[in-house]
Order: C-alpha cells, then sequence, then structure tokens
C-alpha cells in the first residue's frame, strides 16, 4: 500500500528519531515535513506505528495517509500522544432531498 507520512516534531531529538526511523523503514523525504513509501505491508505499517509512539511525546504530531486499506484511504493522526483514524471510500454518499 502507498504511504505517506507527515510529521510535525516538538523537538530536534524527537524529529532526528522519526527521520530515524522512516529511512529505516524505507521511506523517501519528498518534502521538508512529507515521506513517502509505495510499497508498505500490513504488519510494517502497524510496526512502524509502535515505533513512532515508542519515540515520540505530547508535542509530536504525526499524519499518516494509506491506500488502499480494504478499498478504502484512511487517515491516521497521533496529536498529544493519542491516535485518531478516519476512513473514507471512494463513492460520494448520495444527498438527501
Amino acid at each position: 500500500m502507498f504511504v505517506s507520512v507527515m510529521i510535525e516534531p516538538g523537538s530536534l531529538d524527537s524529529g532526528k528519531s522519526l527521520v530515524d526511523i522512516l529511512t529505516r523503514y524505507g521511506f523517501t523525504k519528498i518534502q521538508r515535513s512529507c515521506w513517502e513509501n509505495m510499497k508498505v505491508r500490513e504488519d510494517e505499517l502497524s510496526n512502524l506505528k509502535k515505533d513512532l509512539d515508542r519515540v515520540t511525546d505530547y508535542y509530536d504530531k504525526i499524519r499518516l495517509y494509506q491506500f488502499p486499506v480494504n478499498g478504502l484511504f484512511v487517515i491516521t493522526e497521533m496529536k498529544q500522544k493519542k491516535w485518531r483514524k478516519c476512513q473514507f471510500s471512494g463513492t460520494p454518499s448520495p444527498r438527501r432531498q
């Protein structure tokens, strides 16, 4: 699956740790805070999230964009040491009249 990671580290130390982890998992830096990998397996993604969680603190922010995950586009965000996830389908919901 394709995964893009946006990082907003709260300190230089956590920023360096995040970059080390992303490069270890095969991510390539696309822009200043954006890293991408076109070939991430489900088990790798789970381990990646655990490793990222291990080196972050309350002030770090991370957002992962994943596609496809069971045919859905998924955004996972870590903010204030809490993970949140949103899932989107490719088809719009019908309008109510």
